[in-house]
């Protein structure tokens, strides 16, 4: 009795946790797209990605987040408790001021350690399995009983194959498991553990669900969403329209935006900021979702954002009209949210508005002179590409701008 009263609690600590991973994620777009997140300028020195206490307590109770502001604190400081927001010095406590704090995931302090790194790769999967077209997540009954969004193990085994998930059956069963370890997925009755056979999973977890912070602190809400998601995948309530990847589930996906030499706005269709025209960033040990080529990219937005062509020595030349930047884009579970075009030098095409690359400053136009400190400039974009990709999650680029 006492070992399964254990295992419960790890059980309910685990889906709390992701819970507050996917309201503390959702909360974090949103307040990027809100412009509450930016480069702040504090005592004569400038903190990157981060917002003012003050600012976001009011923001909270004037979108209903929160009642009032002693709550919008008590939200605030339990995402700081579960590591989710920190002082930009990390100072303790979360205090409703004029002080600076930050996500965790704008600056790279967060701790992706293997739990997080599971839950993160089956919210991955999640994604694109919706928004596969034929997808083998489907409204199946058994027993008499219906269970949306459901799959056989083995279409799930068969479908990490064919987009390049997994190596072999071997190793998808490995993954799927520590799925269901982690309590992501289930055996649609909670009687088997997950096998490659004809038995009905389902997702436990319904990641577009939108997530209100005031769950994360009342015991009775919290276990009334667990209970939730648990016996259904897909509850009543609408896909957060802050959903974390970012783009609409079905085709055509929405794209990332860049600016045309005539200054229109134009939508790159290219697929979603998990694929190799984004630089997608690889976790949790396993191969990454099937990628898009390049090429793709190039079909779907042939034109380049580029007034014309710079050559590397029109760069290097004493007194040319650049100005250099140096930035910092911490890859996120989807990617680092950015195209790269060109040769000799590379510059980007094209920027998704809420990746970590826009966080960060990228732009379209800018042409790349460093990666990590290695110079670029002569390459092309295949070979950039290749060495952001095979690189750590923190990527520092050098650029250079015009100074129109």
């Amino acid at each position: 009795m006492e070992r399964t009263s254990s295992i419960r609690r790890k059980a309910l600590a685990r889906q709390h946790k992701a819970e507050v991973m996917i309201a503390g994620e959702q909360l974090r777009l949103r307040l990027h797209d809100g412009k509450l997140i930016k480069d702040r300028r504090y005592h004569l020195r400038t903190y990157p990605n981060c917002f003012f206490a003050e600012e976001l307590v009011t923001w909270l109770v004037n979108h209903k987040e929160a009642p009032d502001r002693t709550t919008a604190v008590h939200l605030m400081q339990h995402l700081m408790d579960q590591d989710i927001v920190h002082h930009v010095c990390d100072r303790s406590g979360f205090k409703d001021a004029k002080l600076l704090y930050r996500f965790r995931k704008d600056d790279g302090t967060f701790p992706f350690n293997k739990e997080v790194k599971i839950f993160m790769r089956g919210q991955r999967l999640y994604e694109h399995l919706i928004g596969d077209k034929h997808s083998i997540l489907q409204l199946r009954e058994e027993h008499g009983v219906a269970y949306q969004r459901s799959f056989l193990g083995c279409q799930l085994i068969d479908w990490l194959l064919q987009n390049g998930e997994a190596v072999s059956r071997c190793q998808g069963l490995e993954l799927c498991r520590a799925l269901q370890e982690q309590g992501i997925i289930q055996h649609v009755a909670k009687k088997h553990d997950f096998v490659d056979s004809g038995l009905l999973y389902q997702f436990r977890i319904n990641f577009r669900r939108r997530r209100r912070l005031s769950e994360l602190l009342s015991e009775n809400e919290q276990d009334n969403c667990q209970s939730k998601v648990a016996s259904s995948p897909e509850d009543s309530q609408p896909d957060s329209p802050f959903v974390l990847h970012k783009n609409p589930p079905l085709e055509p996906a929405a794209g990332f935006q860049s600016v045309g030499a005539r200054q229109e706005l134009k939508i790159v269709t290219g697929g979603r900021r998990g694929s190799s025209s984004s630089l997608q960033l690889h976790s949790a040990g396993f191969p990454p979702i099937a990628q898009l080529s390049l090429t793709s990219v190039a079909r779907c937005n042939p034109d380049s954002v580029l007034k014309r062509h710079f050559t590397c020595e029109e760069l290097l030349a004493p007194g040319a009209q650049f100005t250099k930047r140096v930035l910092t884009v911490t890859g996120d579970a989807l990617g680092w949210g950015f195209v790269i075009r060109g040769a000799a030098p590379c510059y980007v095409q094209a920027v998704d508005p809420g990746s970590p690359a826009a966080a960060a400053g990228v732009k379209v136009r800018q042409l790349l002179c460093q990666v990590n400190g290695q110079c670029v400039l002569y390459l092309d974009y295949r070979k950039v590409t290749t060495l952001i990709m095979t690189g750590p999650r923190i990527v520092v680029l050098e650029v250079m701008e015009t100074l129109e």
